[in-house]
């Protein structure tokens, strides 16, 4: 319906022109916006506004020449002009009741388009250091880069998710420092032991498998031990396949994949680093200075010039991050999206103006990155702060395990990433109404529990009776989840465009409150029982909570959390 009128709308404008109240080269195009107050209809727009002034008219005379263009129409059963020139429209219950047939005939497909046209996207997301566990921040990372992908793959874009592996650099010596000590018996506890080492349980258990000699594989690789404690290179190859694998096993109980995990080691081996660099110069974008050498990134919007090779020799870490990103241009990747930790705000204006100074046709404001903040992790009124095997932080495996990957998933995709947020694991664990993800998947098992009930009374679904009695279904309850659900394509693709899946999470929250809702109103009058004795107004409410029933797990299946059958109570 929305498209409807906006074509009704378009056709308007034409008219106009064909008028010459407007002029032919007008440019505008109609567009409804969904209504947030049913009070003003149910879908509203301003092109009466934008018309104004080329019209040399008033909005509100503006308007009511359009309202008297669109005529009457069977859909609408009321136009309203509103306030300086709005033009709200209030739907027949016939109109409403035509969402129900789009979504039981979509299905999974429901709310899905094609706006991306299979244009190539780059997702890359968490790209931990392999020195450890991963902690509840590289957990919020991975749900928001794993639903945004989700979300542009709904909208028709071809996506391809990607890990990036810091496996070189300061970090990964010290992982090597760190399980070499433990294996020759040195504690955090000693002397002899650094301050930047690793101190975690999970180090130990490294050195203790590096001694035994055993195999581990990573993605793309086998690294068996060789026990020798003074191999330093060896140790460090199994100490990051270790983690590597690590790593993966998190994610795994994540529910998240990748496509491509790309090692930065690689851009050395393959020379990638040198070459870009020497692009850097050769395009005059650098300088020598005190023995470092120095990239001009204040041509291209930052606060002042970086070091990109440091004078005691060995680059700085944004310049593998250049040549990095050079290599998914490289690759066909017109689009790429990064999320990222806040932590990583500082070095997005440096990457990209090392990207433009390469010269080799990268947009500005390439890559678009998005950025979480800190997740900090109560249970009760007390921070949980650290983890036995990790040491300094909270694992995402702590959480898996205590709460589940539902609810840790949810609770980490269901707030805004550039808001910080407080992870309550008592609430995650909870069977009650206040936990928003028990309360949505309960929304599924108990419409899932109707059906059941409906077969144990001995009577069918039969969804082709109720599709032909869809205008019983007039109670204000019915329409609010017509409605709702009338919401959800433009919802996805909104969510998707502007990479917000927690918008998506308040959705099924609002759809699971406004089903719930239509449940109780059958508790408090049995006329309003989704099982009536009615055949041909049971069908219809029965068909209506199964279009309903969709959307929820279409919605459950972007954030990829389970749609439970059956639950609590069900």
């Amino acid at each position: 319906m929305k498209l409807q009128v906006e074509s009704w709308l378009n056709d308007a404008v034409a008219e106009l022109k064909s008028q010459d109240v407007i002029a032919q080269e007008t440019s505008v195009t109609a567009k409804v916006t969904h209504t947030k107050d049913k009070s003003h209809g149910d879908f509203a727009t301003n092109i009466a506004l934008i018309l104004a002034k080329p019209a040399k008219k008033s909005p509100r005379d503006v308007a009511s020449m359009i309202v008297d263009l669109l005529g009457e129409q069977s859909q609408i059963d009321k136009l309203e002009i509103a306030g300086p020139g709005f033009i709200n429209f209030f739907l027949s219950q016939h109109a409403a009741s035509q969402i129900i047939i789009d979504v039981l005939q979509q299905g999974a497909n429901f709310g899905n388009s094609e706006v991306g046209q299979n244009q190539k996207v780059g997702v890359e997301f968490v790209s931990a250091n392999p020195t450890g566990p991963l902690h509840i921040g590289h957990g919020r990372g991975a749900v928001v880069g794993d639903c945004i992908s989700r979300l542009l793959e709904a909208t028709g874009w071809d996506v391809t998710k990607e890990f990036y592996y810091n496996d070189a650099g300061q970090q990964i010596n010290n992982l090597a420092c760190s399980v070499q000590a433990r294996a020759k018996g040195i504690s955090p506890a000693d002397d002899a032991w650094q301050d930047d080492w690793y101190q975690g349980d999970y180090i130990n258990e490294v050195a203790t498998d590096y001694m035994n000699q055993v195999s581990v594989v990573a993605a793309d690789k086998q690294v068996t031990a060789s026990g020798d404690l003074d191999d330093f290179e060896a140790i460090k190859e199994f100490a990051v396949a270790y983690l590597r694998r690590e790593q993966d096993m998190d994610l795994k109980a994540f529910d998240v994949d990748f496509d491509v995990y790309f090692l930065e080691s690689s851009l050395y081996t393959q020379g990638d680093v040198e070459k870009t660099v020497q692009t850097l110069v050769d395009n005059g974008h650098t300088y020598e200075k005190d023995g470092a050498l120095w990239l001009k990134t204040t041509e291209f919007g930052d606060d002042k010039d970086r070091v990109m090779r440091k004078s005691e020799g060995g680059y700085t870490y944004f310049v593998p991050d250049i040549a990095y990103h050079a290599n998914k241009w490289q690759r066909g990747f017109g689009r790429v999206v990064n999320e990222f930790g806040a932590d990583h705000h500082s070095t997005v204006d440096r990457v990209r103006g090392g990207l433009q100074a390469l010269d080799i046709g990268i947009p500005k404001g390439w890559p678009e990155v998005v950025l979480h903040q800190m997740v900090t992790v109560m249970r009760g009124d007390e921070e949980v702060k650290i983890s036995k095997r990790a040491g300094s932080y909270v694992t995402l495996r702590d959480i898996i395990e205590e709460v589940g990957c539902d609810a840790t998933r949810f609770f980490l995709a269901a707030r805004r990433s550039t808001s910080q947020m407080t992870f309550d694991l008592e609430l995650a664990k909870s069977k009650t109404n206040e936990n928003p993800v028990y309360y949505i998947q309960y929304a599924h098992a108990r419409i899932c529990s109707a059906f059941r009930k409906l077969e144990a009374l001995g009577n069918s679904f039969q969804q082709t009776l109720g599709l032909e009695n869809l205008s019983l279904l007039t109670l204000d309850q019915e329409l609010a989840l017509m409605d709702r659900m009338n919401q959800y394509p433009d919802l996805i693709a909104n969510a998707a465009k502007n990479l917000e899946p927690h918008v998506l999470a308040h959705y099924l929250r609002d759809l699971a409150s406004d089903l719930h809702g239509y449940y109780q109103a059958g508790s408090d009058d049995d006329r309003n029982r989704w099982i009536v004795d009615d055949q041909s107004l049971c069908q219809a409410r029965m068909t209506l909570i199964a279009a309903v029933k969709q959307v929820i797990a279409n919605g459950l299946e972007l954030l990829a959390v389970n749609a439970p059958v059956k639950n609590v109570g069900c």
